[in-house]
Order: structure tokens, then sequence, then C-alpha cells
């Protein structure tokens, strides 16, 4: 299984669409919601999200959507990242809610080589979730600074920090 990609791996144009989908449910919004500290009653309390909003139910908090579509993605874009430079922009679209599944997909807008180092790259992408019914809830961009074939060799490869399985002794 391929795990992120090398600077020479990514071509500008490719969309990735990234396998499988998540549902949301009622507990992963609220214990993201109180990890994050985030109380507010449109995402924790039913009665008032039911009477007192346009939507009449929980949305999920944004943050979380943003998160799981981030998530999403590391396979595809940003698994063997050096690191995450930018996050350009961040839109939420439309509302998700308790039960629905999100889908994302990733398209390269750019990459250029990085000009302080030869051996990694910048890559721009747009990154975008859907649920279950194709709309679009969630679209943000980031620039991913990404390794280059010869950094991955010169430092021993895919996989350098994984030890070697050692015989049982008998």
């Amino acid at each position: 299984m391929q795990f992120g990609r090398t600077y020479e791996e990514f071509e500008v144009g490719a969309t990735y669409k990234h396998w499988p989908g998540k549902t949301v449910t009622e507990y992963d919004d609220h214990l993201f919601c109180l990890l994050t500290m985030n109380h507010h009653p449109l995402h924790m309390d039913s009665n008032y999200a039911e009477g007192s909003t346009d939507f009449g139910r929980n949305v999920v908090v944004g943050n979380y959507v943003y998160s799981l579509l981030l998530g999403m993605s590391v396979p595809d874009v940003s698994g063997k990242a050096i690191a995450n430079l930018e996050i350009e922009s961040l839109r939420h679209v439309a509302p998700t809610f308790h039960g629905d599944t999100l889908y994302g997909e990733t398209t390269v807008l750019d990459k250029w080589p990085s000009k302080s180092r030869n051996d990694r790259g910048i890559v721009h992408v747009e990154t975008k979730g859907h649920k279950q019914d194709g709309t679009l809830v969630c679209v943000f961009r980031r620039k991913v600074m990404v390794p280059t074939r010869t950094y991955i060799e010169e430092r021993g490869g895919e996989q350098p920090g994984r030890p070697e399985p050692r015989e049982q002794e008998k």
C-alpha cells in the first residue's frame, strides 16, 4: 500500500479520491467538541439546535469535518510529508449532520522545487469534501513540503525506522 508520495510522483492536475469515507456519529462530534473545548450549543445541545437554529438539529463542528478530510488525504498526499507549510484557505460550504458520510478528494494545483534544499519540493493542493448525496461541504487549500526520491533513499528507504523481526528463542 502506498503511503504518501515523493515530489516526483505528484502530477499537476491529478486528482486523488480518498477511500474509505467516514460516517460521522454524534459520539464522534461530541468527543471532538469536548476535546477541543468547543461547547457551542449548536454542536452539543440538541434541544437548543432543534428549537433555536435554522438547521433544526445539531451541526457537526466544522473543524472536525476539516480534520477528517485532512486525515483522509494522508495516504494519498502527505504520508511522506516533511511538513505542512500552510493552510491557505478553508471554507465550510454546507453543514454536516450526525449520520452523514464524508468522502474526500484532493487535486494537485501546482508544485515547485524547494529554493533552499534540493532534496524536497512544495506541492500545492486543494481538498474537497462531499456528503453521501454529493453535496460539497468543505474545501481547503494547503502547501505541503514533500521529499524527493533522493531524500528517501539517503535516509534508508520507505520505512527507515521499522525494526526487523527477530527469530523467537526456543
